[in-house]
């Protein structure tokens, strides 16, 4: 069956289109009668709003896209419940696409969110993600942008974020505080820029502390799986029988990492300390249980949705952005396997 119009609506009871759309959206100069038989008529005929015909009219389609690397990893699903919960408050569909870290995937995303006239987006750029030139043309279209957790610095939008040196630091410095001396890290791929920003942190942190920086003690990651945190584990003991910490990029790695080490019969945190980064649920009920950096997923997604839906109202009100870098709180969170158990703000 075709979709009702309104002008079937209007017809059927004798009015006008002009009346009948009226009386859907609550017009005070519309009797309560005539509001009565339309909305009981509409919702007879099962009528829906023709989406894209509003969207002409109103220049406004009530929804956003976001772009994410993974929508099943922990950080990200706490990301969009956030972003959703606020978007819900405000009317707003959510349209979720992952990129799989795939610079020319999320591309194409960017030209599938322009194709269906999203009011904004929201993205978590992919490791593979070098050039920008698809974020600038959203801006040059004035579709709002806010980028969160993996950004670009040189793209000029509102950005979400959290001190990834100054988690990295911390982490760094509580191996060392716990008596590490030759510390590895498991870093991310060379692009992303929280990637090497914690790997800045975790290098000052041994330069602060007169603790010697070796090189061939970082390890470079591909795809930060469960098996590469195993993979690496196996080879970081071969590489270097010395080694008496880890700060890990991320949780799920650790977690590969602590299960290898546990096959191997390696100790921890006697024979080698471990920080992860994340706050994942699995670091809680991981055998010994993970030391990481609480990342504030949830919090992040509401904070980049009301950067967004303030950006949006610009634009519809005729106003100039006003770009804003939103800096949010990590902690460190203390468990068995670290030497201490306590907790930390970082």
């Amino acid at each position: 069956m075709k979709p009702v119009t309104l002008k079937q609506i209007a017809e059927t009871l004798g009015i006008s289109i002009t009346t009948a759309s009226k009386a859907l959206k609550d017009y005070p100069d519309v009797s309560k009668k005539t509001k009565r038989l339309v909305k009981e008529l509409a919702e007879t005929l099962n009528y829906k709003p023709n989406a894209f015909a509003v969207t002409l009219r109103t220049k406004e389609s009530k929804t956003i896209g976001l772009i994410v690397p993974e929508v099943v990893h922990h950080f990200f699903s706490s990301v969009i419940k956030g972003i959703i919960a606020q978007a819900e408050k405000k009317g707003y569909l959510v349209i979720i696409l992952q990129s799989n870290e795939s610079y020319e995937l999320e591309k194409k995303q960017i030209d599938l969110l322009l194709s269906k006239r999203v009011d904004g987006v929201l993205i978590s750029l992919a490791n593979g993600t070098g050039d920008f030139k698809h974020l600038n043309d959203l801006m040059v279209q004035d579709v709002p942008l806010v980028m969160f957790d993996k950004i670009a610095k040189i793209v000029n939008c509102s950005k979400v974020i959290i001190n990834d040196r100054k988690a990295a630091y911390t982490a760094t410095q509580h191996l060392i505080d716990n008596g590490c001396k030759r510390i590895a890290h498991f870093r991310g791929p060379l692009l992303p820029q929280n990637s090497i920003d914690r790997f800045l942190g975790y290098k000052q942190a041994l330069v602060d502390n007169n603790v010697p920086y070796d090189p061939s003690l970082v390890y470079i990651l591909d795809d930060m799986s469960f098996d590469e945190g195993k993979y690496f584990a196996e080879k970081l003991l071969k590489d270097h029988k010395d080694v008496d910490g880890i700060f890990i990029n991320t949780d799920l790695v650790a977690i590969g990492a602590i299960t290898k080490f546990n096959e191997m019969g390696i100790k921890i945190p006697d024979d080698i300390s471990i920080v992860g980064f994340s706050n994942w649920f699995m670091s809680s009920v991981i055998n010994p249980r993970l030391t990481t950096i609480d990342q504030p997923g949830y919090k992040m997604g509401k904070t980049a949705f009301k950067l967004l839906y303030k950006e949006i109202k610009k634009k519809k009100e005729n106003l100039p952005p006003n770009f804003k870098t939103v800096e949010l709180q990590t902690e460190l969170i203390i468990r068995e396997s670290t030497k201490q158990a306590s907790l930390s703000k970082t």
